[in-house]
């Protein structure tokens, strides 16, 4: 990933040169289009499967008033130059009215700039990079590494009541001051500070045992990193390795998976998530149940990725069917701005996309825990742990 990001500066510049004014409005097919990682060395396709198997859905029950949903998903493979293209096919190629259900690790920094000049606003099922919080015109319904950062934090030290809390940082582009701002939002809710800090921890890395044994002598009893699952397996093991079996692991949504249970027997003191959605692998539980079982009907796994990708697709039906005459481009831009706050149990804060030039409004978590030995994620909390408003 290190090395695509400095060719995000050349994408953007190629994102300002693209063409305003394309509008979708007819008694056709209403076009909606999403940007994703599906190929390349991180993927991300449940999140467009899952929007595409609800507009399906919506679809076979006769469409929003009568017209049926193109739902086009767009493969940036992880490239910057791919997902400006991506952009500009699905959005002045194809007339998209909307973005919904994108997952990528780099589209929004790359396209923020486009979908301004080109009024159209996006849905991300799963925000990843800074952009994707910070712009106008994009509002993802997740919570995003960031929050997720401050939330793992404040459930360490506030409801663990650990000390010498240390972070691991995986740095990849512009990540670095966001990344800063969550643990100071952190600091600023609990006056503390971490004992120390390393944001140098690649990814991808083929040793993490030089970062370990530094964070074992700085006397960290708890760790908070923001792996992607390969890297968190080899920081455990690395960890283990050294004999270091009585630390806490505060991690991100980002190593919530069966997989990731499956391959970790040793998880020390525990690993601790706030899954961003309400967890998928209680299997009882009544939130997930439309979504368990459209996702089971349509053989997509059923991850934090696909939870997204099938809220984003819900909540932007929500607003379409209480539209009233065309619905375009422009129409459905204007409806986003406007629309009234929605509620849904899979997630602890209501989604609004609204008029403000930010959205990073998810600030809910559900607590899990994955124990030694158990090699299952369970239940850590009866309720949501919610970032304090200031």
């Amino acid at each position: 990933m290190r090395k695509v990001l400095p060719a995000l500066t050349a994408a953007v510049l190629l994102a300002a040169t693209g063409c305003a004014g394309s509008d979708a409005g007819s008694s056709g097919p209403i076009v909606v289009g999403s940007v994703n990682a599906l190929s390349g060395a991180a993927t991300f396709p449940e999140s467009s499967q899952a929007a595409k198997a609800v507009f399906d859905a919506a679809n076979a029950a006769g469409g929003v008033n009568g017209r049926r949903i193109d739902y086009k998903a767009i493969d940036d493979k992880g490239d910057p130059s791919a997902a400006a293209a991506a952009a500009r096919e699905v959005v002045g190629g194809d007339s998209a009215v909307a973005l919904v259900g994108s997952s990528s690790l780099i589209e929004c920094e790359i396209n923020e700039k486009y979908y301004e000049q080109q009024k159209i606003l996006s849905m991300p099922g799963i925000g990843v990079d800074p952009a994707c919080f910070s712009s106008a015109n994009i509002a993802p319904v997740n919570v995003g590494p960031f929050h997720d950062m401050t939330l793992t934090l404040l459930y360490g030290t506030e409801v663990l009541k650990l000390d010498d809390v240390c972070a691991l940082l995986e740095i990849a582009g512009n990540t670095l001051p966001a990344y800063q701002a969550a643990i100071g939002e952190w600091t600023k809710i609990t006056g503390k500070k971490l004992k120390y800090v390393d944001s140098t921890v690649p990814y991808g890395g083929s040793d993490y045992t030089p970062y370990i044994v530094k964070a074992r002598a700085a006397g960290c009893k708890a760790i908070t990193v923001n792996p992607v699952e390969p890297d968190s397996i080899g920081q455990l093991k690395a960890a283990q390795a050294q004999g270091w079996t009585d630390v806490t692991w505060l991690l991100l949504t980002s190593v919530y998976s069966e997989n990731y249970a499956k391959a970790i027997s040793n998880a020390g003191a525990g690993v601790y998530v706030p899954a961003e959605f309400y967890p998928f692998t209680d299997a009882t539980a009544p939130a997930n149940q439309e979504w368990r079982d459209l996702m089971t009907k349509n053989k997509i796994p059923l991850t934090s990725f696909s939870q997204g990708g099938y809220l984003a697709a819900k909540y932007f039906l929500a607003v379409l069917r209480e539209m009233k005459g065309d619905i375009t481009r422009e129409t459905v831009t204007k409806a986003l701005r406007e629309m009234k706050p929605i509620s849904d149990p899979m997630v602890g804060t209501p989604y609004v996309f609204g008029p403000a030039q930010a959205h990073h409004d998810n600030t809910a978590g559900w607590p899990i825990k994955l124990a030694t030995g158990t090699n299952k994620w369970e239940l850590s909390a009866r309720d949501w742990l919610r970032i304090p408003k200031p």
